[in-house]
């Protein structure tokens, strides 16, 4: 009973090892999800930079029809 005696730093290296067991489990849990989330966020962002890339080619080749009708008008 002497050994255990009201010693408050063993009683916060207790709970302060706790706080770090269960810190480190939740974060191990949360691990794939925050991965996941990561890679659904990259995939979104490669589809939208494709969609801008198409969008400029499709822009690129209207306003070179509309030239391109611009001078035969011009021309006639």
């Amino acid at each position: 009973m002497a050994d255990q005696s009201f010693d408050v730093g063993r009683m916060a290296r207790n709970q302060e090892s706790r706080i770090a067991a269960s810190t480190a489990i939740g974060l191990n849990a949360v691990k794939p999800m925050i991965q996941f989330q990561v890679s659904l966020l990259r995939l979104w962002a490669d589809n939208i930079e494709a969609l801008a890339e198409n969008y400029e080619k499709g822009l690129d080749t209207f306003s070179s029809a509309v030239e391109d009708r611009w001078q035969q008008q011009r021309a006639a």
